[in-house]
Formats: C-alpha cells, sequence, structure tokens
C-alpha cells in the first residue's frame, strides 16, 4: 500500500485512524477499533487452544503417493463406512494431523487407499472462517450435515492466516479508512465496510457455487472467471472490506498522491483500479489465491457502489430500532423533532440550516475532492460526524 504525500496530508484531514480525544477507548474512531480488533483477534487465535479444521474432509492416497484411481476411490467410500477414525494419532507436522489410515476391506495383504487428514488451527479460526460448504449445505457421511452458519459472513473478516496477511490488510486500512470514515459518518462507515466484507464473500460464494456445479453437471474442472476449488476450502482475512475502503478513498480525492510500496508515487485513482484489474486477472486465469481475489472483488464492486449512494447504508443497523442513530425510526424521530423545533419561538431552525450546510459541503466533495474545503467547511464536517 501507499501513503499520502505529505504536504496533501496537512492540506485536508488526517490520513489515519484518529483517537477522538484522550480518554477511554470509546473515543477511539471506527478505524481504531477495526484494526485493534482484528489484532486482538489474531493474537486471541494463537492463544487459545487449538482444534481440528477440516478443510476437504477426507483425503484419499494410493500407498505411492499417487492420486487414486475409480476403483480404488469406489473400495474406498466401503471402507469409511466400516472403519472409524482411530483415537491415536498417527502423524503429526505444525498445522495437520492424521487422524486414521484406511485399507481396502477386501483382499489380502491390506492396501493403503486413503488417510484422513485434518489441519490444526486455533478455536476462533475454526469457528469463525468462511466457505461455501459452511456457508450454504454440505453433506459428509462422517461429519454429517453442515451450512448455514450465517456469522461467518462478518467474523471472517477479521481473521488472518499470518503476521504478513494482517500487516498488509492494517496498513491499508489505517491509511484509507479514516477519510472515509469522516466522510460517512462513524455508524454509516462502519455499515460500508462490514457490507463490503459481506459482498466478498457472497462473490465468492458465487463463484465457488458456480464453478462446482458446471463440473458436476458439464464435467468441466476448469472454466474461466469460475472456481472449482473443494467448498471446503477456508476464505479469511479484511481484505475485501479494505478493497471496498481504498475503492471509496479513490472516488473521495482521486488525484492525492500515494507510494505503492512506500517507493513508487502514483495516483489514488490509478492505484484503486490497477489493484481491482490484477484481481479480475486473477480470477480469469486461475492465479494462485484466485478465491480471495474473488472476495477482493466483491468488495470493491460493494465500495464502488456504497460511497456513490451512502444513503443506502442507513438500513444496515435498522434492526438495532430506536437504539441506532442511523436507523429509519431513528431517523423519523430526529425528523419529527426538528419539525416540532422549528416553530416560531424554537431554536430548530439552525438544525435545518446546519442540515442544508452540510448537504452543500457534500456535494462540493463530490465535485471537487475533499482537498477543496477550507477550514470552516472542515470544522462542520468533523462536528456533524461527531454527532
Amino acid at each position: 500500500m501507499g501513503i499520502y504525500d505529505r504536504d496533501y496530508s496537512r492540506a485536508q484531514a488526517p490520513s489515519g485512524p484518529q483517537f477522538r480525544g484522550p480518554g477511554s477507548p470509546r473515543n477511539w474512531s471506527v478505524t481504531t477499533w477495526l484494526i485493534v480488533s482484528c489484532v486482538l483477534v489474531f493474537m486471541i487465535n494463537l492463544i487459545l487452544p487449538q482444534t481440528y479444521y477440516f478443510p476437504n474432509d477426507w483425503v484419499p492416497f494410493d500407498v505411492n503417493g499417487q492420486p487414486p484411481t475409480a476403483e480404488l476411490m469406489t473400495q474406498y467410500e466401503k471402507a469409511i463406512q466400516i472403519q472409524k477414525i482411530p483415537e491415536d494419532v498417527k502423524l503429526r507436522t505444525n498445522t495437520v494431523e492424521e487422524l486414521g489410515v484406511f485399507y481396502a476391506p477386501e483382499g489380502s495383504p491390506p492396501k493403503l487407499i486413503g488417510r484422513v487428514a485434518a489441519h490444526i488451527q486455533g478455536v476462533p479460526w475454526v469457528y469463525g472462517y468462511f466457505s461455501t460448504a459452511t456457508a450454504l449445505f454440505d453433506f459428509s457421511p462422517v461429519w454429517g450435515i453442515t451450512g448455514f452458519e450465517f456469522w461467518r459472513f462478518i467474523s471472517f473478516q477479521f481473521l488472518h492466516a499470518n503476521m504478513e496477511h494482517l500487516l498488509f490488510n492494517m496498513i491499508g486500512l489505517f491509511f484509507f479508512g479514516a477519510v472515509v470514515e469522516q466522510y460517512l459518518g462513524r455508524k454509516r462507515y462502519l455499515a460500508f465496510y462490514l457490507l463490503c466484507g459481506i459482498a466478498g464473500a457472497c462473490m465468492y460464494l458465487l463463484l465457488n457455487f458456480m464453478g462446482m456445479a458446471l463440473s458436476k453437471v458439464a464435467g468441466i474442472e476448469t472454466f474461466p472467471f469460475l472456481l472449482s476449488n473443494d467448498p471446503r476450502q477456508a476464505l479469511i482475512g479484511a481484505s475485501a472490506g479494505v478493497f471496498g475502503v481504498i475503492l471509496a478513498a479513490a472516488y473521495l480525492m482521486p488525484r492525492a498522491t500515494v507510494l505503492l510500496f512506500f517507493v513508487i508515487p502514483m495516483r489514488l485513482k490509478t492505484l484503486a483500479y490497477g489493484i481491482v484489474i490484477f484481481a479480475f486477472a486473477a480470477v480469469f486465469f486461475g492465479f494462485d489465491n484466485a478465491g480471495g481475489q474473488a472476495a477482493h472483488l466483491g468488495g470493491a464492486l460493494a465500495g464502488f457502489y456504497f460511497i456513490r449512494r451512502p444513503h443506502h447504508l442507513h438500513g444496515f443497523f435498522d434492526f438495532m430500532g430506536r437504539v441506532d442513530p442511523t436507523s429509519r425510526s431513528a431517523k423519523a424521530r430526529r425528523a419529527g423533532n426538528v419539525r416540532r423545533s422549528s416553530k416560531p419561538g424554537n431554536s430548530g431552525g439552525s438544525q435545518v440550516k446546519d442540515e442544508i450546510e452540510i448537504d452543500r459541503i457534500l456535494a462540493k466533495i463530490h465535485d471537487r475532492g475533499l482537498q477543496s474545503l477550507n477550514e470552516r467547511e472542515k470544522k462542520i464536517l468533523r462536528e456533524a460526524s461527531r454527532r
């Protein structure tokens, strides 16, 4: 990722997540809270006891380590109906355990036809990652029915594979999140970020489901822009939300100068659309991490859409009703208060004027960019965001 050009940063709102004043964490910005949450989840995942995670369920192979033949697979299916997973662990590496060894039920001497393998991960990772099998539906003759675990559309956004993965995403959120949060306000920004992540999961889910369907119906293993990977393959990371934030920042200040890898200067708009093009190519040609790049595309598309239509973000927290100031019930309540207070003898008329002034400032940002605001307009926008 890059950083803002120093002169530009001084001319407009700060580029990183801002503490809204000394004191308790309740005064932190949403961007700060998101970064702290991702770091804490990463640390907790390392500290808590580990458990088994089955990305491919059963992993069969013959004695020579070659892919199994159709005949061998038939024997394997018979074997797993007879044998159970033994309690003793046969093999262990850093992240993989072999939980069972299976032999053909017929013939002598016994022939090795498969091993049951499981990855080892922390509890938050195991119960928080996203996959097609956990989000939709999957059935295993051994593990039974899985699916409909809808919390994973949110939880996977706070999980990361390693320190490099975490650091890369948090750098992007640090440098680009603050300006989007200042533009949208805290509640709408949180809704924006989570919706971009959800859109990334939905994009991955759609392409993987279509890829699997095409593989089973037409027998086509690979097809451009579709994912035919195992439905249990895990998707994790904040990248989808971060891609949405980058696209939003590029819309708000397209001419801002950023440094790619802290070295190569370019305009933010160029960087944003460049990473989107790369993600599209990675999915189309089936590069490594094509599933992750599909999620990046989904997040970027959501960011492109919602930053241009921020009023659609109000409904995200409607389930909180009157508690949430962005909900429709709260909006209606505020509108009623404004109408009552704007009568003669009340001071509510100034509130209406403030809303008109904020609309004018937002329109100015849309037309000329954030850098066009003067100090008075920036102050009005910051105060409105706090409210």
